[in-house]
């Protein structure tokens, strides 16, 4: 996922389909809360391993590193601007 624009793709269409069957389907709201906590810490946690990766930036053992909330911002421009 070297691609940056696939990266972006990757983080905002199933963001943008959670909000939108959130707004037309009225799901249960605890069913929403689920679901939005798998996309922030579980979903994002796997796509910026896979990017961090490909990039070379971290090593294969890492995984659970990216899993702790917040140890993904020195990361950061790996992650969205190179």
């Amino acid at each position: 996922m070297k691609n940056l624009i696939v990266y972006y793709a990757t983080i905002f269409i199933p963001l943008g389909l959670l909000l939108y069957f959130a707004k037309t389907k009225q799901p249960d709201s605890a069913w929403f809360v689920g679901l939005l906590f798998f996309y922030a810490f579980i979903f994002r946690a796997i796509a910026d391993y896979a990017r961090l990766l490909s990039k070379d930036a971290i090593a294969k053992k890492q995984f659970w590193h990216i899993l702790i909330p917040g140890s993904r911002i020195k990361y950061f421009k790996e992650l969205y601007f190179l």
